[in-house]
């Protein structure tokens, strides 16, 4: 039985999470690794910055194929990061600090070790034969149709046992399931409720587009160029791009999966989803069909500030189709997280623009109506590494390499202590090196400094946890007479107007008549100068005024 909802229940709406990316948090075994009972160790740091949850990225048993994205057990964790128990303590401790804990659901597909996919691939008539996406060749033996795989290649590969392709949208050992099978459906809601009944409070849907295939294998078309869009969910050198995925992903069936989801999640109470939504141009669309209605998903986040622009026109273009297409959803926005380069190294023009553009980035995010997602290290204001071809262990940048680097630079271990080795991740050589100038921007020597963009994120955060206008508030743009992006955000008799200018050039704000500015609003790390009805900006500098 579904149980009444209460306002409690809805904590995710405005919250800010933070992404772990376990293996390179926390190492307490010295292997080189992070693990479960090194996040326990560091939720303290966590909580200083005045987070309300955290998404952890996958800590299931695994091959590792995929860094974890390839699953060979839903209902237990690897041993590399330690054991249930050890979860049981993180999320104890994670709930003691006020903090709830989303964890990654990858369901999509699983890993080839899957007892489900070892016991399909066997025969064609076994119980599970049906189970993943399993298609005959055509007459010449090549794949049943034009589908490619996101990390390289045929989205089809062949096995000799059955004689047939299954379809991979990732790696070859990632074998996509099968949802137009309602056992499979049951399968994974099985696996949901476990972690349910764990206690946790949220998931973090994986390709959350991918589920279902179009039943008829129909070829995809080619991609036809839109000027208008902004989707990002494939580097320009992947052939991937060069699809409209009308075909293999996406699927109408979707809806009422979710709609599934939903109601094994509304037997409990408090719990929510986020769904990753890489769906090009179409995406905010898909986002409307996810989460409309209240009996799907809570929320979403797209690709579309995941890029490298950081100006005014494209954040107002990105939340105004937002606010046009998804009348009843919710948004989740972010500029960071685990597959996408860090957005300081996307959007400064130079080393000596990191801090201010580290701290104007958390300031401007805060301010947007949705909720948020920061993404591990983004607190300290990191670069993305530059890794050496040796160094690479993401299959998808080794694929692409050289025009595209990979995940990697953007997932090296997390810099606690300057000064000890391996920035105080490990006591042994770590899976990913750290860099020395993320060693010289570690938590313990930003703790230190009053400006540090590590404060400068928990005064912007309690700026935000402040005011609830931010929390989930009316948003509004507002007209600007120059590069300026300014809009107002309004709840219960309060009103603030926030005028960002993106560029490096000084600028005036100059209100139209009707917008009667009042007194500034003291804003962490930056202050409104009024001169004559007129706000005046430096170059990448902001300002909060009561109107």
């Amino acid at each position: 039985m579904t149980k009444p909802r209460k306002k409690a229940d809805d904590w995710w709406r405005g919250a800010v999470i933070y992404q772990v990316y376990p293996r390179s948090f926390q190492d307490t075994t010295g292997d080189g690794m992070g693990d479960l009972r090194g996040i326990t160790r560091r939720l303290g740091h966590i909580a200083s910055l005045g987070v309300d949850a955290i998404w952890l990225s996958p800590f299931f048993k695994s091959p590792m194929a995929d860094m974890g994205y390839d699953v060979s057990d839903y209902c237990d964790v690897d041993p590399m990061f330690g054991t249930l128990a050890d979860f049981d303590a993180m999320l104890a401790e994670a709930h003691r600090l006020g903090m709830k804990v989303i964890i990654d659901q990858v369901i999509s597909h699983t890993s080839d070790q899957h007892p489900w996919f070892i016991e399909s691939r066997a025969s064609r008539d076994n119980p599970k034969a049906d189970w993943y996406v399993w298609a005959d060749p055509k007459r010449d033996g090549t794949a049943p149709n034009n589908w490619l795989s996101i990390f390289g290649g045929p989205g089809w590969e062949w096995d000799g046992v059955r004689k047939q392709y299954y379809m991979h949208n990732f790696l070859t050992s990632q074998p996509d399931l099968n949802f137009h099978n309602p056992d499979v459906q049951d399968a994974l809601l099985k696996t949901v409720r476990f972690w349910l009944d764990r206690g946790i409070d949220g998931f973090r849907l994986d390709t959350v587009n991918f589920y279902f295939h179009d039943r008829k294998l129909r070829d995809n078309p080619p991609h036809e160029p839109d000027p208008e869009e902004i989707g990002l969910d494939a580097p320009d050198v992947n052939p991937y791009g060069m699809q409209s995925h009308r075909y293999d992903k996406t699927q109408p069936e979707n809806i009422d999966f979710l709609k599934r989801f939903r109601a094994l999640l509304d037997e409990y109470s408090g719990r929510m989803t986020v769904g990753e939504v890489g769906d090009g141009a179409r995406s905010l669309k898909t986002v409307a069909d996810y989460t409309g209605g209240g009996d799907k998903l809570n929320m979403c986040y797209t690709f579309d500030l995941l890029g490298p622009d950081f100006t005014a026109e494209h954040i107002r273009k990105c939340v105004q189709a937002f606010q046009r297409a998804v009348t009843d959803g919710w948004v989740c926005w972010a500029f960071s997280n685990h597959d996408v380069n860090r957005h300081v190294s996307r959007f400064i023009k130079g080393p000596e623009e990191r801090e201010r553009v580290a701290k104007l980035a958390i300031t401007l995010l805060s301010t947007l109506r949705g909720s948020i997602c920061l993404y591990q290290g983004e607190e300290l204001g990191l670069t993305e590494a530059d890794l050496a071809f040796e160094d690479l262990r993401d299959p998808y940048g080794i694929r692409f390499w050289p025009a595209f680097k990979g995940r990697d630079g953007c997932r090296t271990p997390m810099p606690w202590q300057h000064g000890e080795a391996h920035a105080g991740f490990s006591t042994a050589k770590p899976w990913l090196p750290v860099p020395e100038d993320h060693a010289r921007h570690a938590v313990d020597t930003q703790e230190k400094i009053a400006g540090s963009v590590l404060n400068h994120y928990r005064a912007t955060l309690a700026f935000r946890k402040a005011h609830d206008l931010l929390h989930d508030g009316d948003m509004a743009f507002v007209h600007s007479n120059q590069d300026i992006l300014a809009f107002t955000r309004e709840k219960g008799g309060e009103k603030l107007l926030f005028v960002f200018n993106l560029t490096r050039e000084k600028a005036e704000f100059v209100p139209a008549k009707s917008l009667k500015l009042g007194q500034p609003v003291s804003v962490p790390g930056f202050g409104a100068k009024l001169k004559d009805g007129t706000i005046e900006l430096d170059g990448l500098d902001m300002a909060c005024v009561r109107v």
